[in-house]
């Protein structure tokens, strides 16, 4: 039986994905882990791993496509034994151009309603497909693996994958059923889930639409550029961010001059590595730092919001918002408040350069429990940013400037940064955030303390 290559979903936000190269052609022989292809997300070129063996029979989606939906199918392997003329066959016959791939998706007809199944005899095994509706997790597996879990009757949802970003693989099937671990439980025992109640949606809110844009502007007065997949990711999760999360702004001021002193003598020391400085610290190297160690002195602000619990994080990881061409992405330094300054700067700098030409691997810009978006290099004095979930908190940076400040009784003249903490009222409420807000500013107006 052929085995089917459908586009992945790289991210949980990824809903359609750009086919750039394949690396494979067709005749050529696959082996399990070889990399067959590369496929642009909104947020990273990442390379596909065959999961299965076999031959390369048939190439369904063009290299160079665009907007080619998760979950199409792009090419089918044929399998061991298998008649690679008959596999290609069966797939269709020619690949799927740039032109043809979102329309086929659309245009596919709508399968007639089936008839009522029979009665499922009691010792049927539950259906992988079945399996997902009921849990509401979307479960990836080869069609390999499928296949041998629906003779085995091993239930998918119990099965941990080693594959390729965790997809359940051949092995993984074969593992559960000689334990027994995964068994799937017969039909007859497992009661129909209660239906939940619905949540009320909020009524969409209209706005005009992009003709009654246009005829605002005189024809020939602008230019149409439309919106690439990044683009479009960002607006809509950032509109659902204030949608959903109902924001809460705190803005303090910190001194900043025995934070660059320190960095400059932390600067100085470096030793050489190749002619150059093993490390150079920036400031916002140190604004992470700070911000992680502000997070695990206040852990009750290290925190994301669930409709049924909260998660309290055992961890800082700190996103970092980093401007690319068309948008931004925000890497994730992991575990911050446990890693030196320089281990922290050379970090940043290697996620900022992989940022930039989208070589990032989904876990190194996923999750994170906070994040620093800082514009103060910008010459921008303060502003508010919009949390990206699933973070309940995220701090923006201004820049710091010479100001006149108040020391005992006194003016004086002192570098300040002003930063504004943006909090998700349902997790961090006032209190809690200014507290974590006087923990930061702790850590960089005593910075020594981030050394110890």
């Amino acid at each position: 039986m052929p085995i089917d290559i459908l586009m992945p979903a790289l991210s949980p936000t990824m809903e359609k994905g750009n086919l750039a190269k394949w690396l494979k052609k067709e005749g050529d022989a696959i082996k399990a882990g070889d990399v067959i292809a590369e496929i642009e997300t909104d947020k990273a070129t990442m390379e596909v791993e065959a999961v299965d063996e076999g031959i390369l029979a048939k190439i369904l989606v063009a290299e160079g496509t665009q907007d080619v939906p998760v979950n199409q199918l792009i090419a089918v392997i044929a399998g061991e034994g298998e008649d690679v003329k008959a596999a290609a066959g069966g797939a269709g016959a020619k690949p799927q151009t740039k032109a043809e791939a979102a329309p086929r998706a659309e245009a596919a007809p709508k399968p007639a309603a089936a008839p009522a199944p029979a009665a499922t005899p009691a010792s049927s095994p539950v259906p992988a497909s079945i399996a997902e509706a009921a849990s509401g997790i979307r479960l990836f597996a080869s069609p390999l693996a499928k296949r041998i879990a629906k003779l085995e009757g091993i239930d998918l949802s119990k099965v941990v994958g080693s594959g390729p970003h965790g997809r359940i693989v051949e092995r993984d099937v074969k593992a559960a059923a000689a334990d027994g671990s995964a068994k799937a439980a017969p039909a007859a025992a497992q009661p129909p889930a209660a239906a939940a109640p619905a949540a009320p949606k909020p009524a969409p809110v209209a706005g005009p639409s992009d003709d009654q844009v246009k005829k605002l502007f005189a024809a020939g007065s602008y230019e149409e550029v439309p919106h690439d997949n990044m683009r479009k990711v960002i607006a809509r999760r950032l509109t659902e961010a204030k949608s959903t999360i109902p924001h809460f702004y705190l803005t303090i001021d910190c001194e900043l001059d025995a934070l660059l002193a320190l960095r400059e003598q932390i600067n100085k020391a470096a030793p050489a590595k190749d002619g150059k400085p093993a490390y150079k610290i920036s400031v916002n190297d140190m604004i992470i730092k700070a911000l992680a160690m502000a997070l695990r002195a206040v852990p009750d602000a290290n925190v994301t919001w669930t409709d049924g619990a909260m998660l309290k994080h055992k961890h800082a990881d700190i996103g970092v918002a980093v401007s690319i061409p068309g948008g931004l992405i925000t890497p994730v330094i992991r575990d911050a408040c446990h890693k030196t300054l320089s281990a922290i700067s050379n970090e940043m700098k290697d996620l900022a350069a992989r940022a930039r030409t989208r070589k990032l691997k989904p876990e190194e810009y996923q999750g994170g429990t906070s994040a620093v978006s800082n514009l103060g290099m910008f010459g921008i004095k303060d502003f508010a940013a919009v949390i990206n979930p699933p973070h309940a908190t995220i701090l923006a940076v201004g820049t710091g400037e010479q100001r006149v400040v108040v020391k005992n009784g006194a003016p004086a003249v002192a570098t300040v940064m002003s930063v504004t903490l943006s909090t998700d009222h349902r997790a961090v409420d006032g209190a809690l955030g200014a507290e974590l807000m006087g923990a930061f500013r702790g850590y960089i107006e005593s910075p020594m303390g981030m050394l110890v």
